[in-house]
């Protein structure tokens, strides 16, 4: 007895559709061009290898028993899963990559990053679309250490690293913003760091795995560490610390009066951002990330990468 694993094959699973479509095995023999018997043999051997009745032979028409129904059913999934497999190694023999990972900054806009990966989609590539979020260190890490093939927001300087390449996006403000219940938002300007010490700071954690950068701590300060740029505003939002924003970002909730802007003693934060990744300045492989490196380099997404920061939902401290 054969093993199902030996019978359930692409050609005899065609074969088990074509006599439920045709309601016989005889039709279905003359639609294959097969013999009766024939037919009739292979679909004894299925059965047999999988111990159970696919068609109910009393009536004048094969009929699919319940098994049968459940068979056919997979077939027609296994069948459709084999034309999309095809189609894909086909695409990818074309020099689409199988698998493209985009490392995107939390200061990067999420939404825009989202709309590029909907013009992406919209092409019907055959590569499988990965983004996942960084912060600091870790967005280029993601990239330099073969977990990204692309790398959004880098913020730190890559000139001592080897093979990597640069894309300017545009460079972002970084701005001091309290709650305007915190006790920073009614002390005079501009603020030292003196001042700032006796104040908790909201700081959002470095994912890289190694060498871990923290910007603008004090020494002995107390810390509240986040994981994401999201979490630092809503956090900030609701008093519970101060710390420095992307301006884009701060933007809606400053101009709503759920956060306000202070001046410090410190000098302005201005920081360059780029998009990164490996290998020559003009890639001559890889159709995905061609794509996205095209798209980089228009004026429109790189400001909109940078700006487009929507007012997110969030629930203001009590008799706020």
């Amino acid at each position: 007895m054969q093993s199902p694993r030996n019978v359930l094959t692409p050609e005899s699973l065609s074969m088990l559709q074509a006599i439920a479509q045709t309601g016989s095995f005889a039709a279905a023999a003359r639609h294959l061009g097969l013999v009766p018997s024939a037919l009739t043999y292979r679909v004894r051997q299925i059965e047999d290898a999988l111990d159970v009745l696919l068609f109910d032979r009393s009536a004048r028409q094969a009929r699919p028993t319940q098994a049968g129904a459940e068979l056919l059913r997979e077939a027609a999934r296994l069948l459709q899963e084999i034309d999309t497999v095809a189609h894909r190694v086909q695409r990818v023999a074309t020099g689409w990559e199988p698998q493209l990972t985009v490392s995107v900054d939390g200061a990067i806009s999420p939404g825009t990053v989202l709309d590029l990966a909907e013009a992406f989609y919209a092409l019907a590539p055959p590569t499988q679309l990965k983004l996942r979020e960084e912060i600091l260190t870790g967005t280029l890490e993601a990239l330099t250490s073969g977990r990204a093939d692309l790398a959004i927001g880098v913020a730190v300087n890559t000139s001592n690293v080897a093979g990597v390449q640069l894309g300017l996006l545009g460079e972002v403000a970084f701005i001091f913003t309290v709650a305007p219940h915190h006790p920073l938002a009614a002390l005079p300007e501009p603020l030292t760091d003196a001042t700032l010490l006796g104040h908790r700071l909201v700081a959002v954690a470095d994912s890289a795995h190694s060498g871990r950068v923290s910007m603008g701590l004090l020494g002995g300060q107390d810390v509240l560490t986040v994981d994401s740029m999201q979490a630092k505003v809503q956090t900030q939002l609701r008093g519970l610390g101060y710390g420095f924003l992307p301006e884009p970002m701060a933007r809606p909730y400053i101009a709503a009066g759920h956060l306000v802007t202070r001046r410090v003693a410190r000098p302005a934060r201005n920081v360059r951002m780029y998009c990164a990744w490996n290998g020559a300045a003009q890639p001559v492989g890889g159709r995905a990330l061609q794509w996205w490196l095209g798209q980089l380099q228009s004026p429109t997404t790189q400001a909109a990468l940078l700006e487009n920061h929507p007012m997110q939902a969030h629930r203001m401290a009590a008799g706020v």
